[in-house]
Protein backbone atom coordinates (compact mmCIF):
# COMPACT_ATOMS: atom_id res chain seq x y z
CA UNK A 1 0.00 0.00 0.00
CA UNK A 2 1.41 3.10 -1.19
CA UNK A 3 2.05 5.91 1.40
CA UNK A 4 0.52 9.09 1.02
CA UNK A 5 2.58 12.72 0.43
CA UNK A 6 2.96 14.81 3.73
CA UNK A 7 0.48 18.19 3.10
CA UNK A 8 2.57 20.65 3.32
CA UNK A 9 2.28 24.50 3.55
CA UNK A 10 2.84 25.49 -0.20
CA UNK A 11 0.39 22.90 -0.87
CA UNK A 12 -2.61 24.34 1.73
CA UNK A 13 -1.46 27.78 -0.26
CA UNK A 14 -1.65 26.81 -3.80
CA UNK A 15 -5.16 25.13 -3.27
CA UNK A 16 -6.48 28.49 -1.32
CA UNK A 17 -5.50 30.23 -4.38
CA UNK A 18 -6.63 28.13 -6.98
CA UNK A 19 -10.28 28.00 -4.91
CA UNK A 20 -10.79 32.06 -4.72
CA UNK A 21 -9.10 32.41 -8.36
CA UNK A 22 -12.23 29.99 -9.84
CA UNK A 23 -15.08 31.49 -7.24
CA UNK A 24 -14.22 35.07 -8.49
CA UNK A 25 -14.48 33.69 -12.16
CA UNK A 26 -17.71 32.09 -11.49
CA UNK A 27 -19.18 35.18 -9.57
CA UNK A 28 -18.42 37.80 -12.11
CA UNK A 29 -21.30 37.43 -14.28
CA UNK A 30 -23.89 37.19 -11.82
CA UNK A 31 -22.28 40.35 -10.03
CA UNK A 32 -22.84 41.99 -13.65
CA UNK A 33 -26.69 41.74 -14.01
CA UNK A 34 -27.50 42.54 -10.53
CA UNK A 35 -25.75 45.91 -11.14
CA UNK A 36 -27.06 46.41 -14.75
CA UNK A 37 -30.72 45.72 -13.12
CA UNK A 38 -30.32 48.39 -10.80
CA UNK A 39 -28.82 51.27 -12.89
CA UNK A 40 -32.01 50.89 -15.19
CA UNK A 41 -32.39 50.21 -18.99
CA UNK A 42 -29.75 52.41 -20.85
CA UNK A 43 -29.23 53.06 -24.65
CA UNK A 44 -27.15 50.54 -26.11
CA UNK A 45 -23.77 51.66 -26.31
CA UNK A 46 -22.63 53.50 -30.06
CA UNK A 47 -21.28 50.74 -32.36
CA UNK A 48 -17.39 51.48 -33.43
CA UNK A 49 -17.58 53.66 -36.36
CA UNK A 50 -16.20 51.59 -39.44
CA UNK A 51 -13.28 51.89 -40.78
CA UNK A 52 -12.82 54.97 -43.10
CA UNK A 53 -11.53 53.11 -46.50
CA UNK A 54 -8.40 54.08 -47.24
CA UNK A 55 -8.46 56.67 -49.67
CA UNK A 56 -6.92 56.34 -53.08
CA UNK A 57 -5.13 59.48 -54.71
CA UNK A 58 -6.86 61.14 -57.11
CA UNK A 59 -5.71 60.60 -60.56
CA UNK A 60 -3.12 63.13 -61.25
CA UNK A 61 -4.11 65.49 -64.24
CA UNK A 62 -2.88 64.91 -67.52
CA UNK A 63 0.87 66.63 -67.61
CA UNK A 64 0.60 70.19 -69.57
CA UNK A 65 3.41 70.26 -72.58
CA UNK A 66 6.22 72.44 -70.90
CA UNK A 67 5.71 76.04 -71.73
CA UNK A 68 7.52 77.15 -74.48
CA UNK A 69 10.71 79.05 -73.56
CA UNK A 70 11.46 82.65 -75.12
CA UNK A 71 11.85 82.14 -78.77
CA UNK A 72 10.74 78.90 -78.92
CA UNK A 73 6.98 78.19 -80.08
CA UNK A 74 6.37 74.50 -79.27
CA UNK A 75 6.18 71.17 -81.62
CA UNK A 76 1.96 71.95 -82.37
CA UNK A 77 2.72 75.26 -83.82
CA UNK A 78 5.59 73.65 -86.55
CA UNK A 79 3.16 71.08 -86.89
CA UNK A 80 0.23 73.24 -88.48
CA UNK A 81 2.52 73.68 -91.71
CA UNK A 82 4.95 70.93 -91.65
CA UNK A 83 2.18 68.15 -91.78
CA UNK A 84 3.71 64.74 -91.00
CA UNK A 85 6.66 65.25 -89.53
CA UNK A 86 5.14 64.76 -86.32
CA UNK A 87 4.38 61.65 -87.10
CA UNK A 88 7.18 60.20 -88.34
CA UNK A 89 9.12 60.98 -85.70
CA UNK A 90 7.07 60.15 -82.65
CA UNK A 91 7.45 56.66 -84.52
CA UNK A 92 11.31 56.88 -83.43
CA UNK A 93 13.28 57.09 -80.73
CA UNK A 94 13.62 60.52 -80.64
CA UNK A 95 9.68 61.50 -80.27
CA UNK A 96 9.84 59.73 -76.79
CA UNK A 97 8.38 62.52 -74.87
CA UNK A 98 8.40 60.70 -71.63
CA UNK A 99 11.99 60.03 -71.68
CA UNK A 100 14.21 62.89 -70.37
CA UNK A 101 17.14 62.46 -72.97
CA UNK A 102 15.19 62.67 -76.25
CA UNK A 103 14.10 65.77 -78.45
CA UNK A 104 10.50 65.49 -77.66
CA UNK A 105 11.16 65.52 -73.84
CA UNK A 106 12.89 69.36 -74.54
CA UNK A 107 11.72 71.58 -77.12
CA UNK A 108 10.30 68.74 -79.36
CA UNK A 109 11.21 70.06 -83.57
CA UNK A 110 13.03 73.23 -82.04
CA UNK A 111 15.75 70.96 -80.01
CA UNK A 112 17.17 70.30 -83.50
CA UNK A 113 16.29 72.79 -85.34
CA UNK A 114 16.87 75.96 -83.14
CA UNK A 115 14.37 78.21 -82.20
CA UNK A 116 11.08 78.56 -84.40
CA UNK A 117 9.50 82.10 -82.94
CA UNK A 118 10.97 83.58 -85.93
CA UNK A 119 10.54 81.45 -88.55
CA UNK A 120 6.61 81.44 -87.79
CA UNK A 121 6.25 85.02 -87.89
CA UNK A 122 7.95 85.28 -91.24
CA UNK A 123 8.27 82.16 -92.72
CA UNK A 124 9.80 83.18 -96.33
CA UNK A 125 12.87 85.36 -95.13
CA UNK A 126 13.76 83.28 -91.76
CA UNK A 127 14.05 79.71 -91.71
CA UNK A 128 15.00 77.33 -89.04
CA UNK A 129 18.47 75.08 -89.43
CA UNK A 130 18.16 72.97 -92.31
CA UNK A 131 20.13 70.01 -92.05
CA UNK A 132 20.76 69.11 -95.97
CA UNK A 133 21.65 73.20 -96.32
CA UNK A 134 24.44 73.61 -93.61
CA UNK A 135 27.98 72.08 -93.52
CA UNK A 136 28.72 68.27 -92.38
CA UNK A 137 30.36 69.34 -89.29
CA UNK A 138 26.79 71.52 -88.38
CA UNK A 139 25.05 68.45 -88.76
CA UNK A 140 26.98 66.60 -86.65
CA UNK A 141 27.93 69.38 -84.25
CA UNK A 142 24.14 69.42 -83.11
CA UNK A 143 23.97 65.45 -83.26
CA UNK A 144 26.93 64.99 -80.75
CA UNK A 145 25.43 67.54 -78.15
CA UNK A 146 23.32 64.33 -77.52
CA UNK A 147 25.02 61.54 -79.19
CA UNK A 148 28.64 61.92 -77.24
CA UNK A 149 28.90 58.72 -75.40
CA UNK A 150 29.31 54.87 -76.10
CA UNK A 151 30.17 54.11 -79.81
CA UNK A 152 30.08 57.75 -80.27
CA UNK A 153 32.48 59.02 -78.01
CA UNK A 154 35.36 58.92 -80.63
CA UNK A 155 33.54 60.72 -83.63
CA UNK A 156 35.22 64.12 -83.21
CA UNK A 157 38.00 63.22 -85.37
CA UNK A 158 37.63 60.10 -86.89
CA UNK A 159 38.11 58.91 -90.72
CA UNK A 160 34.31 59.24 -91.37
CA UNK A 161 34.17 63.00 -89.76
CA UNK A 162 37.11 63.75 -91.43
CA UNK A 163 36.04 63.10 -94.84
CA UNK A 164 33.31 65.92 -94.73
CA UNK A 165 30.62 62.39 -93.49
CA UNK A 166 27.66 63.84 -91.55
CA UNK A 167 25.55 61.90 -89.57
CA UNK A 168 22.37 62.49 -91.93
CA UNK A 169 24.90 60.87 -94.72
CA UNK A 170 23.78 57.49 -93.16
CA UNK A 171 21.10 58.37 -91.23
CA UNK A 172 18.01 59.82 -91.34
CA UNK A 173 15.47 61.31 -88.36
CA UNK A 174 12.25 61.55 -90.15
CA UNK A 175 11.68 58.70 -92.39
CA UNK A 176 14.15 55.95 -91.29
CA UNK A 177 14.52 52.69 -93.57
CA UNK A 178 15.87 49.81 -91.35
CA UNK A 179 14.90 48.51 -88.24
CA UNK A 180 17.01 49.82 -86.18
CA UNK A 181 19.56 52.58 -86.23
CA UNK A 182 17.61 54.94 -88.40
CA UNK A 183 19.52 54.11 -91.56
CA UNK A 184 18.67 55.93 -94.93
CA UNK A 185 18.61 52.19 -95.99
CA UNK A 186 17.18 48.91 -95.17
CA UNK A 187 20.42 47.32 -93.61
CA UNK A 188 24.13 48.32 -92.99
CA UNK A 189 25.37 46.44 -96.12
CA UNK A 190 23.06 49.33 -98.41
CA UNK A 191 24.51 52.00 -96.38
CA UNK A 192 27.92 50.93 -96.66
CA UNK A 193 27.62 50.45 -100.15
CA UNK A 194 27.01 53.78 -101.42
CA UNK A 195 30.80 54.45 -100.53
CA UNK A 196 32.77 51.68 -99.99
CA UNK A 197 30.84 49.82 -103.24
CA UNK A 198 34.27 47.53 -103.37
CA UNK A 199 34.40 46.45 -100.23
CA UNK A 200 30.64 45.21 -100.48
CA UNK A 201 31.31 43.69 -103.74
CA UNK A 202 33.89 41.24 -102.39
CA UNK A 203 31.11 39.78 -100.01
CA UNK A 204 29.42 38.28 -103.57
CA UNK A 205 32.48 36.35 -104.11
CA UNK A 206 33.01 32.71 -102.91
CA UNK A 207 35.37 33.01 -99.53
CA UNK A 208 33.32 35.64 -98.06
CA UNK A 209 32.32 37.00 -94.17
CA UNK A 210 28.50 35.62 -93.78
CA UNK A 211 27.30 38.94 -93.46
CA UNK A 212 25.00 38.26 -96.52
CA UNK A 213 23.45 35.71 -94.93
CA UNK A 214 22.86 37.50 -91.60
CA UNK A 215 25.12 36.26 -89.33
CA UNK A 216 27.72 39.29 -89.24
CA UNK A 217 27.21 43.12 -90.11
CA UNK A 218 29.27 45.67 -90.88
CA UNK A 219 29.65 46.76 -87.26
CA UNK A 220 30.62 43.27 -86.17
CA UNK A 221 33.74 44.29 -87.07
CA UNK A 222 33.87 47.97 -87.50
CA UNK A 223 32.90 51.08 -85.29
CA UNK A 224 31.76 54.11 -87.95
CA UNK A 225 31.91 56.46 -85.23
CA UNK A 226 35.07 56.47 -84.70
CA UNK A 227 37.92 53.93 -82.78
CA UNK A 228 41.83 53.73 -81.64
CA UNK A 229 42.39 51.32 -83.69
CA UNK A 230 42.97 51.44 -87.82
CA UNK A 231 40.81 51.18 -90.26
CA UNK A 232 37.95 52.08 -87.64
CA UNK A 233 37.93 48.45 -86.21
CA UNK A 234 36.08 48.03 -83.20
CA UNK A 235 38.44 45.80 -80.93
CA UNK A 236 41.91 46.14 -80.16
CA UNK A 237 44.75 48.60 -81.45
CA UNK A 238 45.76 46.31 -84.67
CA UNK A 239 44.47 44.15 -87.21
CA UNK A 240 45.79 41.04 -86.17
CA UNK A 241 44.20 41.92 -82.61
CA UNK A 242 41.14 42.44 -84.46
CA UNK A 243 40.67 39.12 -85.90
CA UNK A 244 41.78 37.57 -82.90
CA UNK A 245 38.76 38.73 -80.78
CA UNK A 246 37.19 35.67 -83.30
CA UNK A 247 40.16 33.42 -84.48
CA UNK A 248 41.33 33.40 -80.69
CA UNK A 249 43.15 29.71 -81.81
CA UNK A 250 45.13 31.80 -84.25
CA UNK A 251 46.70 34.56 -81.91
CA UNK A 252 49.42 32.46 -79.95
CA UNK A 253 51.88 33.01 -78.63
CA UNK A 254 53.44 30.40 -80.73
CA UNK A 255 57.43 29.08 -80.14
CA UNK A 256 57.90 29.23 -83.10
CA UNK A 257 55.84 32.37 -84.90
CA UNK A 258 55.20 32.99 -88.75
CA UNK A 259 56.99 35.92 -89.30
CA UNK A 260 54.67 37.56 -91.92
CA UNK A 261 51.62 36.76 -89.74
CA UNK A 262 53.05 38.79 -85.87
CA UNK A 263 54.99 41.14 -87.51
CA UNK A 264 52.75 42.49 -90.03
CA UNK A 265 48.94 41.19 -89.88
CA UNK A 266 46.19 38.85 -91.20
CA UNK A 267 45.55 40.91 -94.46
CA UNK A 268 48.98 39.89 -95.52
CA UNK A 269 47.49 36.45 -96.57
CA UNK A 270 43.32 37.07 -96.29
CA UNK A 271 41.07 39.43 -97.41
CA UNK A 272 38.77 39.83 -95.00
CA UNK A 273 35.77 40.99 -96.76
CA UNK A 274 36.45 38.24 -100.02
CA UNK A 275 38.23 36.38 -102.06
CA UNK A 276 37.37 33.51 -104.83
CA UNK A 277 40.24 31.68 -103.31
CA UNK A 278 40.10 29.30 -100.75
CA UNK A 279 40.37 30.77 -97.29
CA UNK A 280 39.98 34.15 -98.40
CA UNK A 281 43.39 34.15 -99.39
CA UNK A 282 44.82 37.73 -101.40
CA UNK A 283 46.15 34.61 -103.75
CA UNK A 284 45.77 31.05 -104.98
CA UNK A 285 48.49 28.56 -103.19
CA UNK A 286 51.29 28.17 -103.82
CA UNK A 287 51.69 31.77 -105.40
CA UNK A 288 50.73 33.57 -102.19
CA UNK A 289 53.58 31.57 -100.39
CA UNK A 290 55.93 32.74 -102.95
CA UNK A 291 55.82 36.51 -102.43
CA UNK A 292 57.90 35.75 -100.05
CA UNK A 293 59.47 32.53 -99.98
CA UNK A 294 60.80 33.02 -103.63
CA UNK A 295 65.04 31.76 -102.69
CA UNK A 296 63.93 28.59 -100.27
CA UNK A 297 64.60 25.08 -100.10
CA UNK A 298 62.01 24.20 -102.62
CA UNK A 299 62.73 24.87 -106.22
CA UNK A 300 61.87 29.19 -106.43
CA UNK A 301 61.00 28.46 -110.28
CA UNK A 302 57.88 27.16 -109.82
CA UNK A 303 56.63 29.50 -112.50
CA UNK A 304 58.91 28.30 -114.85
CA UNK A 305 56.82 25.77 -117.16
CA UNK A 306 59.27 22.87 -116.62
CA UNK A 307 58.77 23.10 -113.27
CA UNK A 308 55.20 23.42 -113.54
CA UNK A 309 54.52 20.19 -115.62
CA UNK A 310 56.73 17.84 -112.83
CA UNK A 311 55.49 19.57 -109.67
CA UNK A 312 52.82 18.23 -107.73
CA UNK A 313 52.98 21.05 -104.77
CA UNK A 314 50.09 23.16 -107.60
CA UNK A 315 47.34 20.84 -106.08
CA UNK A 316 45.35 19.96 -103.33
CA UNK A 317 46.50 22.18 -100.80
CA UNK A 318 50.03 22.97 -101.99
CA UNK A 319 52.28 24.35 -99.34
CA UNK A 320 49.84 23.93 -96.47
CA UNK A 321 49.63 20.17 -97.30
CA UNK A 322 52.92 19.61 -95.33
CA UNK A 323 53.64 23.18 -93.80
CA UNK A 324 49.89 22.56 -91.80
CA UNK A 325 50.61 24.77 -88.65
CA UNK A 326 51.00 27.98 -90.93
CA UNK A 327 50.25 30.56 -88.45
CA UNK A 328 52.67 29.06 -86.31
CA UNK A 329 54.03 26.28 -83.91
CA UNK A 330 54.75 25.30 -80.23
CA UNK A 331 55.77 21.98 -81.06
CA UNK A 332 59.97 21.44 -80.62
CA UNK A 333 59.92 20.34 -84.31
CA UNK A 334 58.15 23.08 -85.42
CA UNK A 335 60.05 25.15 -86.81
CA UNK A 336 59.39 24.68 -90.62
CA UNK A 337 55.73 24.67 -89.25
CA UNK A 338 55.36 20.97 -90.38
CA UNK A 339 53.54 20.31 -87.06
CA UNK A 340 51.39 21.94 -84.35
Amino acid sequence: MRCLKPVTLLSILTLLLFSGTLATALLRPVIVEARAAADGPQAAPAAKPAPAAPQTPAAAPAQAPATPQAGYVGTEVCATCHTGYGTSINATRHGLAKHPGTPAAAQGCETCHGPGEAHASDPEKIKPKQFNKISAKEVSATCTTCHNKGVHALWKGSQHEARNVSCISCHSIHKPMSTTAQLKAINQQGTCITCHRDKVAKLDKSGHMPVREGKMECTSCHNPHGTTNVRLLKTGNSVNEACASCHAEKRGPWLFEHAGINGESCATCHDPHGSSNDRMLVAKLPFLCQRCHNHTRHPSTIYDNKVVQSSNRLFSRSCVTCHSAIHGSNHPSGSTFLRQ
